[in-house]
């Protein structure tokens, strides 16, 4: 108030326009927003709020700006308002209008800048704009002797620093401030206080456009700084995921791989992985085909929303893999969402991977073709650790079964060959490197060597289930579904209680039925 009053002494009384303008344009758009009550998250991102990730991802760099113009609630706006009337008309009073003008915008920018630099979280409000016209005023009338600004003095000597300090306490001792865009707004000010060298900041309009343009120059490094993309990866399952910086890691409950831009409605975008333990190599159909049936049905609701639309199941590459890609359009909370799903098959398991991202921000498109195209799958830590043994402890039999089996699983079947069949060379009794031996065999796409091994294993162990369900392998290889059935059915009686085997007895049950008409 004692600004506010300072401001119309000293024979300068023109009407503050600019001024009056900013605060009756926030007050109207608080009222738009707020008509059925205090704008919530999802309502403030619409109009502009500051969001690290629609900054960084999205490339809407805008909303440093237009976030200086929202406020979460009445007293928000009041408080911010209250105190702008004061110190943005003696601001206004004192100095040319294009440097008011540009005191607004780069403490604007400032205020919103240091806030991304600091928490990507959502952040709007005035606030900023009442620090940069506060550090201004502690310069100018300091510096001034006479003219505008000689006024200020009073304002910039015992009492400057309470004022400061007060509002800069009120800020660290409430929930939910940004005191980052706080201390930039101030430090902008207390800036543009101290470059000019004229009474009236600056000469003329280039000083004001150039210190914009270093504003905006500085606005561009924090949010370049802030766009920059790490890699995550799970040494366990030999995958890698390049991700914005800004994601970070959730809990789905599941026990999932799960990621997100950090928003929680609008505008939210995320990213789940899993691998899913198959038990035999396939091309991911199966799984695709599952996902479609439990979690996309038509009209029914899900974690990111209500399926509204879902393609088939159509083939792709991930990653330099042949995979299974679905495509889907959801709609919950008012937002329609992208869905897409990979399904990548790696010998016994089936990678997962399934990235949500906003509609109404089509620029996050962007941001999952980057992470599709950037999707790695490396060696995973169990295969490096059996070549390690293998290498260690030479011509025994233990490791050489060890890295086959894992040479196997990770559907690398043809590599697995060598070292089992050495495996069985130094143990010729082990009926399970045997069936492994047989297994690579057929997967690998040998069959006679397949069934070749088969018979030995069965020789070896004749009840053993494993050396039997080989021969089931080597009968369905050369394509005797029936006798396929005859040997599981043995194998059945072995060990009747194997889920497993009971499931394949009544698959190739089904396939020798006839067909209707």
């Amino acid at each position: 108030m004692s600004i506010g009053r300072l401001a119309g002494k000293g024979g300068e009384r023109r009407l503050p326009g600019l001024t009056i303008a900013l605060i009756a344009a926030q007050a109207i758009l608080y009222a738009t927003l707020a008509s059925g009550g205090p704008p919530g998250v999802d309502a403030l991102l619409r109009w502009g709020a500051k969001s690290g990730p629609l900054v960084t991802d999205a490339g809407q760099g805008w909303r440093l700006l237009s976030a200086n113009l929202l406020h979460r609630d009445a007293l928000h706006l009041g408080l911010n308002l209250l105190v702008f009337a004061g110190v943005g008309t003696a601001v206004e009073r004192a100095c040319r209008w294009w440097d008011y003008v540009a005191l607004l915008v780069v403490s604007g920018l400032a205020t919103m800048t240091g806030s991304l630099w600091w928490s990507p979280a959502v952040s709007v409000g005035a606030s900023g704009w009442v620090f940069g016209c506060v550090g201004a005023l502690l310069v100018l009338g300091r510096r001034a002797r006479n003219g505008p600004g000689a006024r200020f003095r009073w304002f910039s000597g015992e009492n400057a620093l309470p004022t400061v300090l007060v509002f800069l306490w009120l800020g660290w001792t409430s929930v939910g401030v940004d005191n980052a865009g706080h201390l930039g707004g101030l430090m902008a000010g207390l800036l543009m206080g101290v470059l000019p060298r004229s009474r009236a900041w600056g000469p003329g309009l280039s000083r004001a456009v150039s210190l914009v343009g270093l504003a905006v120059l500085g606005a561009a490094v924090v949010v370049t700084e802030r766009s920059g993309w790490r890699v995550e990866r799970d040494d366990g399952f030999g995958v890698a995921v390049a991700l914005p910086d800004g994601w970070r890691r959730e809990e789905d409950g599941q026990g999932r791989r799960a990621f997100s831009n950090g928003l929680t409605g609008l505008g939210r975008a995320t990213l789940t992985a899993e691998a899913i333990e198959a038990g035999e190599p396939g091309d991911g159909s199966a799984q695709a085909r599952h996902f479609l049936d439990e979690s996309l049905v038509p009209g029914r609701a899900g974690p990111e929303g209500r399926t509204v639309s879902v393609g088939a199941v159509e083939p792709a590459s991930l990653g330099g893999r042949p995979a299974q890609r679905i495509r889907a359009e959801l709609d919950g909370a008012g937002r329609r969402t992208h869905l897409v799903a990979w399904f990548v098959p790696r010998g016994e398991w089936v990678y997962r991977l399934v990235f949500t991202w906003p509609q109404a921000y089509p620029a996050y498109a962007r941001v999952v073709e980057r992470m599709t195209a950037d999707v790695r799958f490396e060696e995973p830590a169990s295969l490096r650790i059996a070549r390690a043994r293998a290498l260690l402890v030479p011509g025994v039999a233990g490791p050489l079964r060890e890295l086959g089996h894992s040479l196997r699983r990770w559907g690398l079947a043809a590599d697995a060959v060598e070292p089992l069949a050495s495996a069985v060379r130094l143990a010729p009794t082990q009926v399970d490197t045997r069936v492994e031996l047989a297994r690579a065999y057929f997967e690998s796409g040998q069959v006679e060597e397949g069934c070749h091994a088969a018979a030995e294993a069965r020789v070896y162990g004749p009840s053993d289930t494993g050396a039997l369900e080989a021969g089931v392998r080597c009968a369905l290889a050369r394509g005797d579904t029936a006798g396929a059935l005859l040997r599981l059915e043995e194998a059945r009686r072995v060990d009747p209680r194997d889920a497993r085997l009971r499931a394949a007895e009544g698959a190739l049950k089904a396939a020798l039925e006839p067909s209707g008409p």
